[in-house]
């Protein structure tokens, strides 16, 4: 009976804080949502300078569809790789946590930036 292991509880390293922080959030979706106006407000322009009004053109209407559509997918890996990158960056820093806990919580954040700006997009484009 000597020689029996005992358990003694260890106490818990989890906060019962949320580990969201809406404020860090919110910063990365604005700046998502002002990056991907002036993104958006840029692709005319380069759409204008490949066009010339004095010269035959030989560029088909579909590679303007084409390159519209890149550049709009530009537009949004850049968004929202600034936005999660902001998000992630701002949050509070969390002491005692794993170093993988830490990367999700970050990868977390962007992702709810990134949600929160497509909405805030989504809904100015509708309303607009």
């Amino acid at each position: 009976m000597a020689n029996q292991a005992v358990r003694v509880p260890e106490p818990s390293v989890e906060s019962s804080a949320s580990g969201v922080h809406w404020g860090a959030i919110t910063a990365g979706a604005l700046g998502a949502v002002g990056i991907t106006f002036i993104l958006i407000s840029l692709g005319p322009a380069l759409g204008h300078v490949t066009v010339s009004p004095w010269s035959p053109s030989d560029s088909a209407p579909a590679a303007f569809g084409i390159a519209a559509g890149i550049w709009l997918i530009v537009t949004q890996w850049l968004a929202s790789g600034l936005g999660g990158y902001l998000s992630g960056r701002l949050r509070e820093k969390w002491v005692g946590i794993r170093t993988d806990e830490v990367l999700f919580r970050d990868t977390a954040h962007g992702f709810l930036a990134w949600a929160l700006a497509t909405l805030i997009v989504v809904t100015l484009l509708t309303l607009g």
